[in-house]
């Protein structure tokens, strides 16, 4: 959620972000009242509160003739104060859900508007050009054994598929050389569980507008997630974190799920929009002070995973309506496509400022004040999230490096972990 204290001081901006976003600026008058009642609400409680003590002192310092009806007048004072009490616990959840209805507030230069207002920073490597008609990664796939989208259906339906034999080793070459890149960068390794729970789904932003494509199992009351970036916002949930060696930097290894509701018709050939794959997610907790060059770290080393990999693609600064209710920025990294003349998105990175941490009251510890030697405040932290290899990266490899006869070359940097294989070959 939004700092509260930015609400109360500065609803315009607040305002603007919202309508940058395509959102109503009412939001934000419904917030800011529901704020004034619930602050109005607990002023009154604990006037009555006080006011219940003194009596009760009056109580116990009066002569026996007048404690019958002072007595009475303390039980009338008890029965206000547990309805004051009523009337703060229903103004504070009035006061949470008008808050949940405001998204992050969007960085300075972000893009307004939707999906196709995003702006280009910049694009990187040429085209492939090919002398004969290109294949789609699909074809290729089914002509390399490395795809099988018909068993994937009769296995567990339609946006399902199996990887085999050459293409399952290339998901996970590809992920260890992301592995490998985030060793490299300081970041420490996990395998998260992909089962969370609602307070944890909640406070990444996931059962806002994105809620109709997460797997809910009712009887458990637990959510699969659609990315590590969830189960890693969440393990730091409650606590006070240690920054002062730097940001705490995870790599996350984990099979994601999604419905895709709402996408039916779109993309439903080969492996771009499925229900199931696998991601390496890098989550940077950090200070608030340090996030927008974070971010700009993120990208790079995203970019330099697409680069290694001969892939052409573009980096663009995703209009605000399109962000999602917890970023405040987020770079799109979009590979070129051959077959469909496009570029299509293979990384999102987003800086989600302290948007996440504030429903997950994860915290760090300001530097402790001269002669202050209680140690310093408490300030939450700013969250960053970033892919840094997909199964849908195949899409783009196996199009990209296709040759004449079905065949595809692996990038050199791939090479190492598929055992020195310089060309996969098709096994019909």
């Amino acid at each position: 959620m939004i700092d509260p204290v930015l609400l109360r001081d500065n609803p315009e901006l607040v305002k603007r972000s919202q309508e940058a976003r395509g959102e109503s600026p009412a939001t934000v008058d419904d917030a800011v009242e529901a704020d004034r009642a619930r602050r109005a609400a607990i002023t009154a409680f604990e006037e009555l509160r006080a006011a219940q003590n003194a009596h009760g002192k009056r109580v116990a310092q009066a002569p026996k003739e007048e404690k019958a009806a002072l007595v009475a007048e303390a039980k009338e004072l008890s029965e206000r104060v547990k309805q004051a009490q009523h009337a703060v616990t229903a103004a504070e959840e009035a006061s949470v859900a008008a808050l949940a209805r405001i998204e992050n507030i969007v960085i300075d230069g972000v893009p307004a508007g939707g999906e196709a207002d995003f702006v280009t920073l910049r694009t990187h490597g040429e085209r492939p050009a090919f002398s004969f008609e290109p294949r789609d990664h699909l074809e290729l796939g089914e002509l390399l054994g490395a795809i099988d989208m018909e068993r994937g259906t009769k296995v567990s339906g339609s946006r399902f598929y199996f990887l085999t034999g050459i293409g399952a080793r290339l998901e996970i070459a590809l992920m260890n050389l992301g592995l490998d890149r985030a060793l490299q960068a300081g970041f420490t390794p996990l395998i998260p569980p992909t089962l969370v729970r609602p307070e944890v789904m909640r406070g990444t932003g996931f059962l806002g507008q994105h809620a109709a494509e997460v797997y809910h199992l009712e009887e458990d009351d637990l959510y699969l997630v659609g990315t590590s970036e969830v189960p890693l916002a969440g393990y730091h949930m409650d606590e006070i974190i240690d920054l002062t060696k730097g940001a705490k930097r995870y790599a996350g290894w984990s099979t994601c799920y999604r419905r895709e509701a709402g996408s039916y018709g779109k993309d439903t050939r080969g492996i771009i929009r499925v229900h199931q794959f696998n991601k390496l997610e890098m989550f940077v907790y950090t200070t608030p002070e340090d996030a927008e060059a974070e971010h700009l770290r993120l990208v790079a080393l995203q970019e330099q995973m697409l680069q290694d990999l001969g892939l052409s693609y573009r980096v663009i600064d995703v209009a605000a309506g399109d962000l999602g209710s917890s970023a405040a920025r987020k770079y799109d990294v979009e590979a070129w496509v051959p077959t469909q003349n496009a570029y299509r998105e293979l990384t999102s990175t987003s800086n989600c400022t302290t948007f996440q941490a504030r429903r997950l009251d994860i915290r760090h510890r300001l530097p402790a004040d001269p002669g202050n030697k209680g140690g310093g405040k408490t300030q939450h932290v700013a969250t960053l999230n970033g892919t840094l290899a997909t199964t849908r990266w195949i899409v783009a490899m196996l199009e990209t490096h296709q040759r004449e006869d079905g065949s595809v070359l692996v990038p050199e940097v791939l090479r190492p972990f598929l055992g020195g294989l310089e060309v996969l070959e098709p096994t019909a």
